[in-house]
């Protein structure tokens, strides 16, 4: 595809347009199931904990699809690939729909993740192909911002949709939208073939990574419910895990044509630009899971009202990341992902001063803001990480990257949430202690609450609530503090990056 010319007028726009829907429908469906679990659970008759296989099952398989792209896209080309993986998934979506049992909606939902890896990063590969080289930053923004803006409203339309319908409509949704992309997509690009090569497949590659990945993603997801390493059959997966992984990483090194190829972290800019990506994402994706979860659990708002609170996020990157895209040229990219992280540290660090007693706008406000940090990251890291690797290898260098990153955001989900609970515990043993007779303060409160006619029993109860409360906020606070100081670590590492940040058109890897 390197070697045609870019694609023009209407015939680009409808390209942008099939691609951007393909991958919107991608990523929403991620996001999407959440607020469902409990619904879909109840109507299928089995608890929320094993209602929550909905999302694992299409984690770990899309999970392991990723670092296949690569051999996938030499193996069958990127358009044939593209197509092939959206028309089985919008299939598999509407067989998700039809589901009538656990096991069945979960078999159908891993078909679905599976089919979904290469769509990510060949929607990428295709677009930056198709543009005009003055053009490709201005491709990647647009890319960003479908990827980004997806997630975000993924809990707003689901909770309505579960809210006015029935959650099979959850899938339906994916089957218009699936079948416009993959006619456009294969009009559009009639004749672009990319090369393709018939490479052996690396089958112990593929067997170790299929078994250290899905024991790694049932591991994060099931962890934090299991009590960790206090279980068996976490220790057993952690232990399976990492013996497949450490034989993989040299098993790859070593074979003639792996399956991952790891030789990418050579470069210096796909090492930097892909460990900024994956600790940002953990980082950001790790709020994202917090912040709803804090007000729904502890401040009485709604699925929706918290998806309300949380989508002001998506505004300022659905505007601005295209142009965002299409200037970066003339800017040292290291300077506007700094601009990035912080933003991304001063909402934080904004958020970590949340009180029991904020109102929405509050909360909206930081959130709405925090949209500049999503602007200038996402766009200007994507093109650090593809920075000087010819074209050929591009869909490799993605598919691993964004494997690495959706890990971050796994990572991120079940690291928070334990630092979450665990915090709690701690701020709530603390604030406990000073509730006994020999505080005045305590003891002033309580016959406070005694003048009202409570009894003892229930006053003590009542400030037990309360201090539940309040260890959550303080628990919430650390959360963000956190994440404050880690953007600002980021902000120093990417300097590390060595400009020019151009990709390049030849096809040696050298």
């Amino acid at each position: 595809m390197d070697a045609l010319p870019p694609l023009k007028g209407s015939r680009l726009a409808l390209l942008t347009l099939s691609l951007s829907l393909g991958i919107f429908m991608n990523v929403l469906d991620v996001a999407i199931a959440n607020v469902a679990i409990p619904t879909i659970a109840g109507n299928l008759a089995v608890s929320p904990d094993n209602g929550t296989w909905v999302i694992t099952s299409f984690a770990v398989s899309q999970a392991i699809m990723l670092p296949l792209t690569g051999w996938l896209a030499r193996r069958f080309g990127e358009v044939r690939l593209f197509v092939f993986s959206t028309a089985l998934f919008t299939l598999a979506s509407l067989l998700c729909g039809l589901s009538t049992s656990l096991p069945m909606l979960i078999f159908f939902r891993v078909l679905q993740g599976a089919v979904s890896g290469p769509m990510i990063p060949l929607s990428q590969s295709i677009l930056l192909a198709n543009y005009p080289d003055e053009k490709k930053g201005f491709a990647t923004g647009l890319w960003a911002m479908t990827a980004v803006v997806g997630p975000i409203f993924g809990p707003i339309v689901g909770g309505w949709i579960t809210d006015n319908y029935t959650w099979p409509w959850i899938f339906y949704i994916n089957i218009p939208v699936g079948i416009f992309s993959v006619v456009f997509t294969w009009i559009t690009l009639t004749g672009r073939e990319t090369k393709i090569t018939k490479t052996p497949i690396d089958v112990i590659g593929l067997t170790l990574l299929i078994i250290g990945v899905g024991c790694l993603q049932v591991l994060l997801d099931k962890g934090n419910d299991a009590d960790w390493f206090h279980s068996n059959f976490i220790l057993g997966l952690a232990i399976i895990s990492t013996i497949s992984l450490c034989f993989l990483i040299v098993w790859e090194l070593t074979d003639d044509a792996p399956i991952i190829d790891l030789s990418l972290f050579a470069g210096r800019n796909f090492t930097l630009g892909t460990t900024a990506l994956t600790l940002g994402f953990l980082v950001y994706f790790s709020n994202v899971v917090i912040f709803p979860l804090w007000l729904q659990t502890q401040m009485g708002y709604t699925a929706t009202w918290a998806g309300l609170a949380a989508a002001p996020v998506g505004i300022l990157p659905f505007f601005l990341t295209p142009f965002v895209g299409n200037y970066m040229g003339k800017f040292d990219l290291r300077l506007i992902i700094s601009l990035g992280f912080v933003f991304f540290a001063a909402t934080s660090f904004w958020q970590a001063n949340f009180y029991t007693d904020i109102g929405f706008m509050q909360l909206v406000e930081p959130r709405f803001i925090q949209g500049l940090g999503i602007t200038f990251f996402f766009t200007p890291l994507i093109s650090i990480v593809i920075s000087g690797l010819p074209a050929h290898r591009m869909a490799s260098a993605l598919g691993l990257s964004n494997f690495l990153r959706i890990l971050g955001g796994s990572f991120g989900t079940s690291l928070s949430v334990t630092l979450w609970d665990r915090r709690e515990a701690f701020h709530h043993s603390r604030l406990v202690e000073q509730i006994n007779h020999f505080n005045p303060f305590s003891t002033s409160a309580i016959n406070y609450l005694q003048s009202f006619g409570l009894s003892e029993n229930k006053s003590y109860q009542l400030i037990t609530n309360e201090i539940t409360m309040q260890a959550f906020m303080l628990s919430t606070n650390d959360i963000f503090w956190m994440s404050g100081w880690i953007f600002v670590s980021l902000l120093i590492i990417i300097w590390f990056a060595k400009p020019p940040f151009l990709v390049r058109k030849g096809v040696s890897a050298e």
